[in-house]
């Protein structure tokens, strides 16, 4: 671990270059168009800025990181803390050398696919299929057509509450399936990267071929969050979904994808707690059937809604 020097030196006078907003309806920024509102909505200019910001946060206020808004469930109460957005800010895309990618914790994923192809870099396809951003990727292991992210990691800068930036490798994290575990209070701000010399053309070509099979057995373009519940070992969640029955299964607006049984849509008048309700339905229903506990792979965040309109708070 490497403890670095911050961009710019900020003052505690230093005016914050992003833009602050309060109260920001959290639904324009998730992929299941669901959610509460944020308490405070932050979209850093750059991790100079990031760094001044979150060294003007209270002690123990709660921080949630939003890239593109996959793999996410905010309740309807919404998220009573600040919300960090990086896609569009922390976008940083270069080559660092023959071998190596450095990408902003903003930058899409599928970005990043196609940026290693043209460079003729290979072993970053897999890239493509998930729907989110580096740090996303970098916080979950994310993957997607036999691939994962972790195995391509170099280096990560992380950003703590301090505004202390580091580099850090991938020995100073626990990583698993679907599971990454590190330094607490301390977040993903850039990636490198290390691919191989290949051929261009024919990551192209793969690129293109992953996208298509995505669209081919995935419902895009329906409001939904990705992948519902990970992989138990040995199997897959939607052959146990669909063995249960449930595809086409509904809870209000909220319905298991008829196309492929781990993804839950919204058909567009679902709330929150109708798709966290449909979520654990399901995973009931294959535990009673199939005699396997399915994890989500989504992470829910925020508080829930009452009857009455009122919030009450719970932490996923």
């Amino acid at each position: 671990m490497t403890e670095l020097d911050p961009p710019v030196t900020h003052s505690a006078s230093t005016a914050l270059r992003g833009v602050l907003r309060r109260d920001e309806p959290l639904a324009r920024h998730n992929t299941w168009r669901v959610g509460g509102a944020a308490r405070r909505y932050y979209e850093p200019a750059d991790i100079s800025d990031l760094a001044a910001f979150l060294r003007t946060l209270p002690q123990g206020e709660l921080v949630l990181w939003l890239g593109l808004g996959s793999n996410l469930l905010v309740r309807d109460g919404g998220v009573p803390g600040t919300v960090i957005a990086t896609a569009g800010a922390l976008d940083e895309l270069k080559q660092i050398d023959a071998t190596t990618v450095r990408a902003g914790a903003g930058v899409a994923c599928n970005k990043v696919a196609r940026f290693c192809a043209r460079l003729n870099l290979v072993g970053a396809e897999f890239l493509a299929g998930i729907p989110g951003t580096m740090g996303g990727a970098l916080a979950m292991n994310a993957g997607a057509f036999g691939g994962e992210t972790w195995p391509l990691v170099k280096t990560v800068e992380t950003l703590d509450r301090r505004g202390v930036l580091r580099r850090r490798t991938p020995q100073d994290f626990e990583i698993a399936y679907r599971s990454v575990r590190g330094p607490a209070d301390e977040w993903f701000v850039a990636v490198e990267l290390r691919v191989q010399r290949g051929d261009g053309e024919a990551s192209l070509a793969r690129v293109k071929e992953l996208l298509e099979r995505r669209n081919t057995t995935q419902p895009i373009g329906l409001p939904s969050c990705g992948s519902v519940f990970r992989n138990p070992p040995g199997d897959f969640a939607a052959r146990l979904i669909e063995a249960a029955g449930l595809k086409g299964a509904c809870i209000g607006g909220a319905c298991v994808s008829t196309k492929h049984a781990n993804f839950i849509i919204n058909t567009g008048e679902a709330t929150a707690a109708d798709i966290e309700a449909l979520i654990a339905r399901v995973a009931r229903t294959v535990e009673e059937l199939h005699g396997v506990r399915l994890s989500p792979e989504v992470r829910i965040v925020g508080v829930a809604a009452t009857d009455d309109g009122a919030v009450k708070e719970e932490r996923a």
